[in-house]
């Protein structure tokens, strides 16, 4: 009996939020890591499929990196790194391109179906929706670094994704772009997901990824349930936030900027993570605010 109180104590606190939420957009970007874990991706594109049934409109940006580097690992490729992007030529595009729209983002749209979900893939092979230019790096002495058809984001197609969305399907981006020319450029799938969510204005940006959070302390394994703008500028300036969560804490950064009212980090190996994020007064993870 007392199991069943919780729950519907739980449903009563969840209520809340679905009013709330209703009809707002929410960005939910999808780690590789995550995509690497079935039983962890099945819960989130099924936490993702609520979010839809109860009139949110979800949009899903993922990644792939680590699947990336076993195809180029069996085409017998070394991925290459610099300042953290994967050097890009032409062979490690097409396989990037292949494994991030014919693999994943066909099995997310699957995934989503399957649950009864309209979903719908947009990417560089079809509807594209994503816009940029080559991506310069500088070295020493600002001298210019080459690494290949990698680009930054300039501009999303809000047009067609608010079209999919009044559609009632949900879109499921990949991070490969098209540039002026109509080349094709490999992109920071948290970058993509940062200016899209910037772009929709969206009422959140949740990056799932495997990490519970932000932590202010790196001797501590505790993290931060909210950050400020400011709080978060000086955990990067002070070294605090480096390594794979700098990327994610500047896709954040840059969603806040392009009018996103909250960015939130969660752990999506702990189950419904997504939704104990969004519809629950505690969350799980760490929320970034302005």
């Amino acid at each position: 009996m007392q199991e069943a109180i919780s729950k519907a104590a739980t449903l009563v606190e969840a209520h809340a939020y679905i009013r709330e939420f209703r009809g707002k957009v929410v960005v939910v970007k999808v780690g590789g890591s995550i995509m690497d874990q079935p039983e962890a991706l099945g819960n989130l594109l099924g936490d993702v499929s609520f979010m839809h049934a109860v009139g949110m409109r979800p949009v899903v940006v993922h990644g792939g990196g680590k699947a990336i580097n076993a195809a180029m690992s069996d085409a017998g490729l070394d991925a290459q790194f610099v300042q953290g992007r994967r050097y890009t030529d032409e062979r490690t595009l097409a396989i990037a391109e292949h494994v991030l729209i014919n693999d994943i983002n066909a099995a997310a749209v699957g995934h989503l179906k399957e649950a009864g979900t309209p979903a719908m893939g947009l990417h560089s092979l079809g509807s594209c929706v994503v816009f940029a230019k080559r991506l310069t790096l500088r070295g020493e002495q600002n001298r210019r670094i080459d690494i290949g058809m990698v680009g930054e984001v300039e501009w999303v197609n809000t047009e067609l994704l608010r079209a999919v969305l009044d559609a009632g399907s949900i879109p499921v981006i990949a991070p490969i772009a098209r540039d002026p020319a109509g080349g094709k450029l490999n992109i920071n799938a948290d970058s993509v997901a940062g200016h899209v969510a910037g772009a929709l204005r969206a009422e959140k940006f949740v990056l799932v990824s495997d990490t519970h959070g932000i932590r202010t302390d790196p001797d501590s394994e505790e993290t931060a349930s909210t950050l400020t703008r400011d709080a978060t500028d000086g955990l990067i300036r002070d070294g605090v936030i480096d390594g794979g969560m700098l990327p994610k804490v500047e896709a954040a950064l840059t969603a806040l900027g392009g009018g996103c009212r909250k960015a939130h980090i969660v752990d999506g190996r702990i189950p419904h993570a997504l939704l104990l994020e969004v519809y629950t007064e505690a969350g799980i993870g760490t929320e970034i605010v302005l």
